[in-house]
Formats: C-alpha cells, structure tokens, sequence
C-alpha cells in the first residue's frame, strides 16, 4: 500500500502495544521496521488506527498537520488539523 502511493498518519494507538512517539507519525517503511515483534502493520489486533490522507484514491491529498494529543480511556488520540498553509502550495 505504501508503494503503491497511499499515506496516513497514526491517530490513535495502544500504548501497550506500540511506542508512545508512533502516534502523530505517518506510516512509512522506517516506521514499520521500528514496529515491536508481534505488532501487526495493518494493525489488525487493534494496536493503532489510521486516517489516510493521500493515495491514488483521492483526487487530490488532503493537507493536514498535528493538533494535540491526548491519553483517554488507556489510548492516545493525536488530533488531526487542515493545514492551511500546504493547501495554499
């Protein structure tokens, strides 16, 4: 998926599972190596959640950056924001 164009960023994650500093990051292949044994990329076993926001999908990326983050109920949360200033780019 990577390969293929797609970007999105960690929006949520188990700190019991992944690093704390994952949240907020885009996936991308240093990313993924950096991921503990057991984890699974695709995060099937519900260690992160994702918000996609470029890739042959969509007509045009959707520029974004990093608002707050947030411990709630046992898992950060990393608040995602338009980012104006790309969108004028």
């Amino acid at each position: 998926m990577l390969d293929g164009g797609l970007r999105a960023r960690i929006v949520c994650l188990d700190p019991s599972k992944l690093p704390a500093d994952f949240v907020g990051r885009d996936l991308d292949h240093h990313l993924l190596r950096r991921m503990p044994a057991g984890v699974d990329p695709c995060a099937e076993n519900g260690e992160f959640h994702t918000f996609a926001h470029a890739g042959p999908m969509f007509h045009q990326p959707i520029p974004i950056k990093n608002g707050e983050t947030v411990m709630r109920d046992g898992f950060l949360f990393a608040d995602v924001l338009p980012d104006s200033e790309t969108a004028a780019l």
